[in-house]
């Protein structure tokens, strides 16, 4: 194959890594919506799960979304009893969000689901290879947030 052909097609470097991660991202939605988990949800939980009791507006930063968007979306988690809000004690104008019991449940099967994910992305490939690719992708992110101060990477 012609080199410039394979830096100009969807099969150039950046289109196979952009598939690679569209199916990834496609393969855990459909897991998760199977698991009756919306998109978007699992990062609340696991978040929540880190660092229970957040206020809502530090939520929708730390998530880098619209706080409006939370909130449709926590609406949605409290009636599927994955979350509850409860008004701060020190401050009644803000409101906490804290994860519930079947909400660290859901964070397990989002755990599972990720880990089942990397299992399939990963199948055939080498310890070495794996550990030779994620270098690679470190790399990738440091060069893109060192063009990028403000991005955060968890």
């Amino acid at each position: 194959m012609e080199v410039d052909k394979i830096l100009t097609t969807e099969e150039s470097v950046q289109g196979v890594f952009f598939q690679a991660v569209r199916l990834a991202f496609t393969r855990s939605h459909i897991l998760l919506g199977e698991k009756g988990i919306h998109p978007g949800q699992q990062h609340v939980l696991l978040k929540l799960l880190k660092k229970n009791g957040q206020s809502q507006k530090d939520l929708a930063k730390d998530m880098g979304i619209k706080p409006a968007t939370v909130t449709v979306m926590l609406t949605r988690m409290e009636k599927g009893e994955l979350i509850e809000r409860k008004k701060d004690d020190n401050d009644q104008r803000i409101t906490r969000i804290f994860i519930t019991k079947k909400g660290k449940e859901v964070c397990e099967e989002v755990k599972k689901i990720g880990k089942q994910v990397e299992e399939e992305c990963f199948e055939n490939f080498t310890i070495e290879e794996k550990v030779l690719f994620r270098r690679l992708l470190m790399q990738i992110r440091d060069n893109l947030t060192k063009d990028c101060p403000n991005m955060k990477c968890e």
